[in-house]
């Protein structure tokens, strides 16, 4: 791929996104993106599928630690206890998102895209997700997708970050 290009909307992210889409329109509920490491792609993915104004609420690019806790109220002792890249504030990014959106629900991406890391114990492709949805609690994700590139990296981050809603989304069982 020209590393001027960088990442986009292939068939994969294109369709997961229109599942996404109708699955949510399904059931109602808006939704609304919290990301750090993918810089916007999720909510570009979405956004891709025409007609998705009626599902898609917002989206937040927080990189920095400081977006992350102006914006979504992360506990700052919370990152600097577990890192930005931890369950922890992939939680907290989602229900975050979620208490300042109108939004049901909330998908949060978190991760190291490389290239390189700066900790052994967050290498490149470590990557976790979370979905808050109201009245439904949040439901969290680890995935380590190695060293197989920054746009690789994202990219299989937000097609992780889709499904996961589709897990989400399904109907609670008793």
């Amino acid at each position: 791929m020209d590393a001027g290009v960088g990442v986009t909307i292939d068939s994969t992210l294109r369709t997961l996104a229109a599942q996404v889409l109708a699955a949510c329109r399904a059931r109602r509920i808006m939704l609304v993106t919290a990301e750090s490491c993918s810089g916007g792609l999720l909510c570009g993915a979405l956004t891709a599928v025409p007609g998705s104004s009626d599902v898609v609420d917002r989206g937040f690019v927080v990189y920095s630690y400081e977006a992350k806790s102006e914006l979504l109220d992360v506990d700052p002792a919370v990152i600097r206890h577990d890192g930005a890249v931890s369950e922890a504030v992939a939680r907290a990014m989602a229900e975050g998102a979620l208490a300042h959106s109108r939004a049901g629900l909330a998908i949060a991406i978190t991760g190291v895209a490389g290239p390189g890391s700066d900790s052994q114990a967050k290498p490149t492709g470590l990557v976790w997700l979370a979905c808050a949805a109201r009245g439904r609690g949040t439901i969290a994700e680890v995935h380590r997708f190695g060293d197989a590139g920054r746009d690789r990296v994202r990219a299989l981050s937000v097609e992780a970050a889709l499904r996961l809603v589709l897990v989400a989304l399904r109907p609670a069982t008793s």
